[in-house]
């Protein structure tokens, strides 16, 4: 019955159920009925827009990573499905829904004892839990308890990077009481920020400001964001070799993405700010508040439409591609997770204080670990996909995707459960 509750409100999606959670959290601490629902309704529209400019992003940049592996003839025997075919082979695994609620047990555990200051809400994303959970499953034959420690094991790792990291949602992406918990951008963060401090610290390579606000003083109008994205989307274009108007269509459309994500994430941080401040407000009164700074675990979709971040999602692109062909050792082709790497480097931007160049840098080196690590687990994933009936690509006998088997928090689980 529990469980059936849970997949009822899993399947409304998070611009459903983050209005229901965020009205019933604001309740909790002490706002009127009232102010909590329209906090809630006014976060839930926020992520429709965010929504609807990821798949603006996801749906042109998919195109044209596809018409690239087309023109170039890449050919790989493991295929990147992507992260919703990754979500969707997780929640047929029997361990899938069950941690939902140990997830939430979890995590006021950690908020109880102290170990985390993360009040995480972000309940659609405790599907990365569940894939670490229903990846050891496979792995362990069907054992449950190993299956469960292996997710609980994921989220206590996320959600101590996610404290860890909070002050750079703070100070660079200017969202004060917020922190990230989202399973890829945590687990690429872990690697990733301490490789782009390196970078930042090599002679010839450190003096090199390319943040926005440096390009947009140098370059003028054309270092805009608007621009940045009009720029980007017509190399893209390019590179995929798409006729000129398709190429101006792309511009424009990546231009829109840059435009458009920052106005959304103010609807929502419209939204979240009172919540946030009645949280505060309330557990500053109980001991459960003294001494500490909580925050409010969103999706890492509120920062990816920063313009740092976005440039250097799209310059990794084309980079990855390359690097799927070049490094020795490496059977994945990267398809279904290129348009989302925007999430994976969020904490490297972040870390970067915006610089393209140092972000970019440590991105490269990220993506080539993850198409390794990819590599590594891809037989787990083509196991969960069978048993979830999961309809194979054409031609195709084994599949992985950058968000689950490219993930460095969940490849070091598998690693752990697999010496037991």
């Amino acid at each position: 019955m529990v469980l059936d509750a849970v997949q009822f409100i899993l399947g409304l999606g998070p611009t459903v159920m983050l209005p229901i959670v965020i009205t019933i959290i604001g309740m909790a601490f002490g706002q009127g009925f009232k102010k909590a629902f329209r906090s809630g309704v006014t976060i839930g529209v926020g992520f429709v827009g965010i929504n609807l400019v990821i798949g603006l992003l996801t749906s042109n940049l998919g195109d044209a990573t596809h018409q690239m592996v087309t023109r170039y003839g890449l050919a790989l025997n493991i295929i990147d499905v992507g992260w919703p075919a990754a979500a969707a082979m997780t929640w047929a695994s029997p361990v899938a829904a069950i941690m939902i609620p140990i997830g939430m047990v979890v995590n006021i555990a950690m908020l109880v004892t102290k170990t985390t200051n993360v009040v995480d809400i972000d309940i659609w994303n405790y599907w990365h839990f569940a894939a670490a959970a229903a990846t050891v499953f496979v792995l362990t034959e069907g054992n449950w308890g190993l299956a469960i420690l292996a997710g609980a094991i994921y989220e206590v790792a996320v959600l101590k990077i996610a404290d860890w990291t909070s002050p750079i949602v703070r100070d660079y992406f200017g969202m004060e009481g917020l922190s990230f918990p989202t399973g890829s951008t945590c687990a690429q963060g872990l690697i990733g920020i301490p490789i782009v401090k390196v970078i930042a610290k090599i002679p010839g390579i450190r003096n090199l400001q390319a943040d926005p606000d440096a390009i947009q003083k140098r370059f003028g109008i054309f270092g805009e964001p608007l621009m940045m994205g009009l720029i980007l989307g017509i190399l893209l274009g390019l590179l995929a070799g798409y006729p000129l108007g398709k190429i101006l269509q792309l511009g424009v459309i990546m231009a829109g993405v840059m435009f458009l994500m920052p106005r959304m994430v103010k609807i929502l941080m419209e939204g979240l700010i009172p919540i946030s401040e009645s949280a505060k407000a309330y557990l500053q009164k109980k001991d459960f508040g003294k001494d500490r700074e909580l925050t409010i675990g969103l999706d890492a979709a509120v920062a990816v439409g920063h313009p740092a971040v976005i440039a250097t999602a799209l310059v990794l692109v084309p980079c990855t591609l390359f690097l799927s062909v070049v490094i020795p050792g490496n059977n994945v082709l990267p398809f279904g997770d290129l348009a989302t790497i925007c999430f994976y480097v969020a904490f490297i931007v972040g870390a970067a204080k915006g610089n393209i160049v140092h972000s970019v840098l440590a991105g490269i080196v990220v993506m080539g670990l993850a198409l390794l690590m990819a590599t590594n687990i891809a037989q787990f994933h083509t196991s969960m996909a069978v048993a979830a009936n999961f309809q194979m690509p054409a031609n195709t006998t084994m599949i992985s995707s950058l968000d689950l088997g490219g993930n460095f928090l969940n490849w070091i689980v598998i690693k752990i459960f697999q010496l037991i």
